[in-house]
């Protein structure tokens, strides 16, 4: 029996408000993070609530699932034998748990309330306008962040008092490198609320956020940031404006070529980090976590890479992270986390350029903020901080819920239907397949009805 009418709506709102909970503190950290009694924090409540609402709203297992769920697994198999097998503290199993969770919520979402989307793009305005104008609120006003550079983006001591010193914005962060990595992860999103918003002024002024969130980005002074954006813009270009105008062996081209960029970019990475000390201390971390990573084949536990990668560099130089993403698993899960990690990162990219070249808007801004944030991730590890971790686990699962669960087509006799395309955002006109009979499925065009299609 269906429940009642007011019942029903509640629930289907639960898990929407969950998501404006869980964006809103990933942008500004209002929530503390004590917890509320024994391992509960209000996050980890709410993520609780909006699960149960979603099961009791009539989302099923299938709801649930996605091509994610193998790597995910193994990730967290890695991770939880790490854990125990080598007597570690449990809390970070718990956080990565809780972003599994939220990845999980969205996914789940997205698949029961197809028109959610909206309100991802809406709240990614609202946090991305959040953390961008405190940045320009840091700039403006001189505020001292205690992290400076020179003009050649070199670190320096902000007391040194010389010329050319630079105060670098965090933000609603504790460190510009995180607050880059918000922004470059987020913004693309704001593709959504262009789309969902049906008036050119309008259009405009969010617009308008997503330029001042990429000049916050330009006040963190984060040369990965920098090179991470501009990626991501180039993307988005590119898959949103340039590529529906190209064929089918242009776009593979186009795609082999950004590829073999990404490609080149992290060889000459690795080429400079074997080059004396052209990296700094990157290369010094690297060089000291694959020492580390060799003879720990179990890992040495979640959380704990920052400290015995600072052990293992001659000198009083600590570090918190590996400053490399992969690396960073590695040695904190052993091969097998890191496996599990390649396998989200590769299965992550390539559904969103497949929902990308279905002219899905949310795969495409879900393409541009995955590629700037993975390149961020080759010289960084923003996610080792809860509430970038959230984030990346959350635009996962939008992405993930915009593709089917499984690889294979169906048949060619079948009618094909994209689950999670029902009134999602779409621009340009749909391509024919030859010899497959196509379900009609709504879509929305780039410009969008007075009544909101």
């Amino acid at each position: 029996m269906a429940a009642p009418r007011p019942l029903h709506g509640l629930l289907q709102a639960v898990p929407l408000i969950v998501l404006a909970i869980v964006l809103l503190d990933s942008a500004t950290d209002f929530f503390p993070d004590d917890p509320l009694t024994g391992v509960v924090t209000p996050v980890r409540l709410a993520l609780g609530l909006g699960l149960v609402a979603l099961v009791a709203g009539g989302a099923r297992l299938s709801s649930f699932r996605t091509r994610l769920d193998l790597p995910v697994l193994v990730l967290l198999g890695a991770a939880a034998v790490t854990t125990y097998l080598g007597g570690h503290p449990t809390a970070p199993l718990r956080g990565l748990l809780t972003t599994v969770v939220c990845f999980y919520l969205v996914v789940g979402l997205r698949r029961t309330q197809p028109e959610s989307w909206r309100a991802f793009g809406l709240l990614a305005l609202v946090c991305v306008a959040a953390a961008a104008l405190a940045a320009f609120t840091q700039v403006t006003n001189d505020v001292p962040t205690g992290f400076c550079r020179t003009g050649l983006l070199t670190d320096v001591r902000c007391g040194s008092g010389g010329p050319g010193v630079l105060t670098r914005a965090v933000g609603t962060f504790s460190n510009p490198n995180l607050l880059s990595a918000f922004l470059v992860l987020l913004t693309p999103l704001l593709l959504l609320a262009v789309v969902a918003v049906g008036e050119r002024t309008a259009r405009t002024a969010v617009t308008l956020v997503a330029v001042t969130a990429y000049g916050a980005v330009l006040t963190t002074y984060s040369r990965a940031g920098y090179m991470a954006a501009v990626a991501g813009l180039l993307v988005l270009a590119g898959a949103f404006w340039i590529a529906p105008r190209l064929d089918r062996t242009q776009r593979r081209v186009a795609t082999g070529a950004g590829v073999l960029v990404l490609l080149g970019a992290g060889a000459a990475i690795w080429a400079a980090s074997r080059a004396g000390n052209s990296l700094g201390v990157r290369g010094q971390a690297w060089e000291a976590a694959l020492r580390v990573a060799s003879h720990n084949p179990l890992g040495v536990g979640l959380g704990r890479a920052g400290a015995v990668v600072s052990a293992a560099v001659p000198g009083d130089r600590t570090f918190v992270h590996t400053h490399n993403m992969w690396l960073n698993w590695l040695v904190e899960t052993g091969p097998l986390g890191l496996l599990g990690m390649l396998g989200i990162t590769v299965v992550a990219l390539l559904s969103a350029a497949r929902a990308a070249r279905e002219k899905s808007v949310i795969g495409t801004a879900g393409l541009a903020a995955l590629t700037g944030f993975f390149l961020s991730g080759m010289m960084d590890h923003p996610a080792n901080q809860d509430r970038i971790a959230t984030l990346f686990w959350l635009v996962l699962g939008l992405v993930m819920a915009e593709v089917p669960a499984r690889w294979r087509r169906p048949a060619a006799s079948a009618p094909v239907v994209r689950p999670t395309a029902l009134p999602a955002p779409r621009h340009g006109a749909p391509r024919p397949v030859p010899g497959r009979r196509e379900a009609p499925v709504p879509a929305l065009t780039r410009r969008v009805g007075p009544a909101g299609s």
